[in-house]
């Protein structure tokens, strides 16, 4: 990014991920733009009666945006409501606090990702819409990893390429990927994950409908994040945890 880029953007699609007070009557917002990747921006007065920012700074809710700046904390200059998307509620918010954090955890500054972008995009109305939470989280897992350069390895074994076969069993190998698990006892690698051949083509696909594939999926999805988060916590995860077991 040059620096005539960072100096001034104007009417930038984005999505608020989180906010703080600065000073007395200002905001610091992180913000998820789909040309620039993620910006963090000064948002002046927004904390003011009547500032015309109270009510668009909002979470989940399509925005275009404008600042200038060079530095890291740049200056909102504007900010306006697309509409189009009704308000997450329930288990569907916890879930898109889920999205913002992996973001604000996971993504550089500065680093755009268009196609994320639009899955992240797309993954919002699904939740606002009703679709299955746990699918839909695992296709935003999958894309996030792959536009981070971290695609899982879901259909060829990772030391030999061969295919994967839906009725073997596998280990599945942080920084490698699957490979046919062995006799029971024989494998001492703690970084490693059992899963069915089945539930590995099936994430592939996309597909969710197998129950095995839920389960695994997302525990292999845990595996994966974990380890790319290093020793960052997920606070919303914990949150959920703790929901579902009420």
């Amino acid at each position: 990014m040059t620096e005539q880029d960072r100096a001034r953007q104007d009417a930038q699609p984005a999505y608020l991920l989180h906010s703080y007070p600065y000073r007395e009557t200002s905001l610091v917002i992180e913000t998820f733009t789909r040309n620039r990747g993620r910006v963090a921006l000064v948002a002046r007065g927004a904390r003011r009666p009547r500032s015309a920012l109270r009510g668009v700074l909002l979470a989940f809710q399509p925005l275009t945006i404008s600042w200038s700046g060079r530095s890291e904390l740049r200056t909102l200059h504007k900010a306006e409501w697309q509409g189009g998307l009704p308000l997450l509620k329930g288990e569907a918010l916890l879930c898109g606090f889920y999205l913002n954090e992996l973001l604000l955890k996971l993504v550089a500054r500065d680093d755009a990702h268009a196609a994320l972008f639009q899955a992240y995009d797309e993954t919002l109305h699904a939740l606002a819409n009703g679709a299955a939470h746990d699918a839909t989280l695992r296709r935003f897992e999958k894309q996030l990893l792959k536009e981070l350069g971290y695609a899982p390895s879901l259909e060829r074994e990772a030391a030999s390429g061969a295919a994967i076969v839906a009725d073997r069993q596998y280990h599945y190998l942080l920084e490698s990927g699957p490979v046919r698990a062995g006799p029971a006892g024989n494998d001492s690698n703690q970084n490693r994950l059992e899963l069915s051949g089945q539930t590995l083509l099936d994430m592939a696909r996309d597909d969710y409908n197998n129950p095995l594939t839920l389960q695994q999926s997302k525990a292999l999805m845990r595996m994966l994040i974990n380890h790319y988060l290093g020793n960052q916590m997920l606070n919303t995860r914990q949150l959920l945890k703790d929901l579902q077991q009420l």
